[in-house]
């Protein structure tokens, strides 16, 4: 028969004697990350491999320290990475809805924009000047003076023309009017026709012949003022260029190895020479408020100013960029509005930058579950590193709706490794339905949650603890308490052989342990305060136990933990609050009868039991057909129940209990109420690992207390469970002192022997099984419902 454990194997023990050192105040601060060895080579390989598509997603459980590990481990990676360029946006001469990018050496993009605003300032002062010099009258009046000696020559030319023909020539809004002269006095249109047909036909044709001499003479009055026009724009370019053109050298010398940038300049310089009135001074609008005035001298001036979207100056290698909120505009970047007097505008000032512009030339990190949550961010994303490029769009525009005219900056090249940060559902969920993500994120970096518990991690954790209490100034602790702590990492593991990496949990339990050893005065933090944590974090959540356990001990939730019973035993569940789980024991009962309709899972049947319970039950029908029903059908009806169960239940885990509660039944002998079970049962008879095995063991023991320790109590697990328990230290007391067992079953044979103190029974070679066994009693019952069965089968036929 099987033995209980061995005390030892209750809590796997962390001795404090194996701690190096007496507190964490003498150990080395952890300067890796630990127990993440797979995820960090998967992580390297996606983030230093440079051909496209190689994008990493990180999974994880929450609390396994993805993010810190990501953020340090690209912290250092991005060292030793060359600086991201700056990028800057500028008017566009050619077309002003479709401002340029360019890109600068890191750091140059603010300078680049203080010397632009330095040379504007400089032209809007030495403009003024130039044009005001002598020296540029006295060209002026040169050039002029000269045109102005031919132009006279030829009005003063055309007029004797038209004395000698008999006219006079008027100046009027529609042009020069030939009138003619007789006697000495111009005559009048109204006189003019007056006149006899001979005499008007004479002047009429005389004035033909004026005219079209008078449209030559015209004409190259024209080219003459053209020529006086064209001459003083020379000279007001030559002016302009000798006031501004050692500041558009210098500025052109200064940048030389950005070609984009002289390439601007040249067109600026085009843009003043073009507009050179707007340095001269702009008229004041008479009436205008005085706002206004201001608004009207400055706005010629907006479209050299230069918005630096991207500043790398400072920076130490390439840029490591975590976006918190990754709104579509966070991330792709957005062209703001303002309004002035009363209407919308906007320009390339306005254009401001999102995480994929900051983090270009190095690394973007991201939650996956905020990406999706985000309209349009996730579909912006991919089209961002899809095209190489990010475009910077109204989300109007995007989702197809009519917006109103805006501007479509120029679309910056992207050189980026994007890592998400998520759960491993979410990444199969993306892998199956979303064709580009395996295509974008090629990589896989898997945090585990659990790593070796071993001498070499036992002291990492050790200096992970050294490495909090010095962040964030808290009390050091003391050897006993670091073993204690290590001692919760298996807890949370689940594994005697493991410790948790779920450092967030670890990291809380010492606050709250410094808490306590503040409140007490100390001057380190001892096992006493790690305990106390321990225990008043399940206090604070433990109120549905406490009140299941109340109603237990009144007897309102019927579990017996004396005595003997036929048909009936004491599973074990696990209820998950979120933030708690804890244990509880169910009566489980099993009903028998003759009939044809096998095993009826009345949970199932109520629509509360879960496909994997009905799994488990189908199993149990599984295992009656290969062990009693080699050489006859199953004449049974029977029924299986969690009693006073009202809400869902799922898991195989009380599969073994439930077919105990029906051999029971079937043979006859009563199961002892003091032991409960757990273990999920194969169609052979092995009784497998479940989950929660400490939370059930410790929800029973707490009942057991309740209604009084007898020296008899425990429970039955899968032996392959042993390596799971890390149970509460009181329960290792009461194990020690005789009042509470725990039995390791491989098999269903097993099991029985200890629930009923019979022997399970071998199956000789004819097939039957040794007299007196469980075994033996519940095929002789078997056999007996099927002859009650073929017997009532005639009487039926009647």
């Amino acid at each position: 028969m099987v033995q209980p454990l061995n005390i030892e194997e209750y809590r796997s023990v962390y001795e404090p004697g194996k701690v190096e050192c007496a507190s964490t105040g003498e150990m080395r601060p952890l300067e890796e990350i630990i127990g993440q060895e797979r995820a960090l080579r998967a992580l390297q390989f996606g983030l230093e491999i440079r051909e496209p598509g190689f994008n990493v997603y990180t999974a994880g459980a929450q609390g396994t320290g993805r993010r810190t590990a990501v953020r340090s481990f690209l912290d250092q990676l991005a060292k030793g990475k060359p600086r991201a360029r700056d990028w800057v946006y500028v008017h566009n001469f050619q077309n002003q809805y479709e401002p340029n990018a360019i890109a600068l050496p890191a750091g140059r993009g603010p300078r680049f924009k203080e010397e632009m605003k330095r040379f504007i300032e400089e032209a809007r002062r030495a403009l003024p000047r130039a044009f005001e010099s002598e020296e540029y009258t006295k060209r002026r009046d040169e050039t002029l003076q000269s045109l102005q000696g031919k132009r006279t020559d030829l009005i003063a030319r055309i007029n004797q023309d038209a004395q000698a023909a008999g006219f006079v020539i008027q100046m009027s809004p529609i042009g020069l009017l030939t009138i003619p002269v007789i006697n000495g006095k111009p005559v009048p249109d109204e006189e003019f026709i007056n006149l006899p047909d001979d005499v008007r036909a004479d002047v009429q044709r005389r004035r033909d012949a004026l005219n079209t001499e008078l449209r030559s003479t015209l004409r190259q009055v024209q080219e003459i003022e053209r020529q006086g026009a064209e001459a003083v724009t020379n000279l007001n370019r030559d002016i302009a260029l000798y006031a501004v053109g050692n500041l558009v050298t210098e500025l052109k010398e200064h940048y030389a190895d950005v070609p984009e940038v002289p390439a601007y300049i040249d067109a600026v310089q085009n843009d003043i020479l073009e507009n050179l009135q707007a340095f001269l001074g702009v008229p004041e609008q008479p009436g205008a408020p005085p706002q206004f005035q201001a608004f009207v001298r400055e706005l010629p001036f907006r479209k050299y100013e230069v918005n630096v979207v991207v500043d790398n100056d400072g920076a130490e290698g390439a840029p490591v960029v975590v976006e918190q909120n990754p709104t579509f505009q966070n991330l792709i970047g957005k062209i703001e509005k303002e309004v002035q007097f009363g209407i919308f505008t906007t320009d390339f000032t306005m254009i401001r930058p999102g995480s994929l512009h900051r983090a270009n030339g190095g690394y973007l990190v991201l939650d996956v579950e905020d990406l999706l949550r985000a309209p349009l961010s996730w579909e912006g994303l991919k089209t961002a590193l899809k095209t190489g490029e990010v475009l910077i769009e109204e989300p109007g525009e995007r989702m197809g709706f009519i917006t109103a005219k805006t501007i479509k900056p120029e679309a910056i090249p992207l050189d980026i490794k994007v890592t998400l940060i998520g759960t491993p559902m979410l990444y199969q969920l993306l892998y199956q339905m979303d064709p580009d993500f395996k295509e974008l994120f090629k990589v896989k970096a898997d945090f585990d949650t659990v790593m070796e518990r071993n001498d070499e991690n036992a002291g990492k954790y050790a200096d992970f603890m050294c490495n909090l209490v010095r962040e964030e100034k808290l009390r050091h602790l003391d050897r006993e308490a670091i073993a204690r702590v290590i001692e919760y990492g298996s807890r949370l593991a689940e594994d005697q052989q493991k410790l948790s990496t779920r450092f967030a949990a670890v990291a809380d339990l010492i606050r709250e342990a410094n808490f306590y050893a503040a409140r007490d005065g100390a001057e380190q933090i001892g096992k006493g305060h790690v305990t106390l944590a321990i225990e008043e974090k399940v206090y604070r959540s433990d109120l549905i136990q406490e009140k299941i356990e109340e109603y237990i001990r009144r007897g309102i939730f019927l579990i017996d933990t004396a005595g003997e019973k036929v048909g009936q035993v004491n599973g074990l569940s696990v209820i998950g609050l979120g933030d708690f789980a804890f244990g509880r024991p169910s009566k489980v009962t099993a009903s028998i009868g003759v009939g044809r309709e096998g095993i009826v899972d009345i949970e199932r049947e109520a629509a509360l039991g879960g496909p994997i319970h009905t799994k488990g039950v189908l199993i149990i029908n599984g295992y009656l057909n290969n062990n009693y029903a080699r050489d006859r059908p199953l004449s049974l009806s029977a029924r299986l129940v969690f009693e006073q169960s009202y809400e869902g239940i799922e898991g195989d885990s009380a599969s073994s209990t439930e077919l105990y509660a029906l051999l029971s039944a079937l043979s006859g002998l009563p199961l002892k109420q003091y032991l409960a079970v757990t273990g999920s049962v194969n169609q052979k008879g092995e009784v497998q690992a479940i989950g929660g095995v400490n939370e059930k063991l410790e929800g029973f023991f707490e009942v057991c207390k309740a209604k009084g320790l007898n020296g008899e109590q425990g429970a039955l697990i899968p032996a392959s469970n042993v390596q799971n328990l890390m149970l509460k230290e009181e329960i290792v007391e009461a194990a020690r002192a005789g009042k509470f067992r725990i039995y390791p079953v491989r098999t269903i044979d097993e099991g029985i022997e200890v629930l009923t103190g019979v022997p399970a029974g071998r199956r000789r070679e004819d097939g039957t099984y040794e007299e007196g066994t469980v075994n033996y009693l519940v095929d002789r019952r078997l056999r007996e419902m099927a002859e009650a069965m073929r017997g009532f089968q005639p009487m039926a036929a009647k």
